[in-house]
């Protein structure tokens, strides 16, 4: 299993996506998140096919802070439902890698 993870996750608005970033940064459950500008998110709920703008919240964070990330996310998101989804982080700058290491709590 990889060591690092990228997390994605997606939420209606911009404040929401800021108040959950500084959540985890504050708990060190992720040394960096990125938020981008507004995405267009096509998705079926209820039986029914949607549409919304997002914010994407882009996660690096250790594979061991998974657990605690999500619970932090599933508290405090908007959505019943909020996109949690990692992805092993393979291979990386190991300066970077070193840093992320440093700037999480395990």
């Amino acid at each position: 299993m990889a060591s690092h993870l990228l997390v994605f996750s997606s939420a209606p608005s911009l404040k929401e996506a800021r108040r959950l970033s500084s959540l985890l940064l504050k708990k060190k459950l992720a040394a960096c998140i990125n938020i981008s500008a507004k995405v267009e998110s096509h998705y079926w709920w209820k039986g029914k096919k949607q549409k919304a703008g997002e914010v994407l919240l882009l996660i690096k964070t250790r594979s061991a802070l998974f657990n605690k990330l999500e619970k932090v996310l599933r508290e405090n998101h908007s959505y019943s439902v909020p996109e949690i989804i990692a992805l092993p982080i393979v291979r990386g700058s190991q300066k970077y890698l070193n840093w992320l290491n440093q700037e999480t709590k395990i």
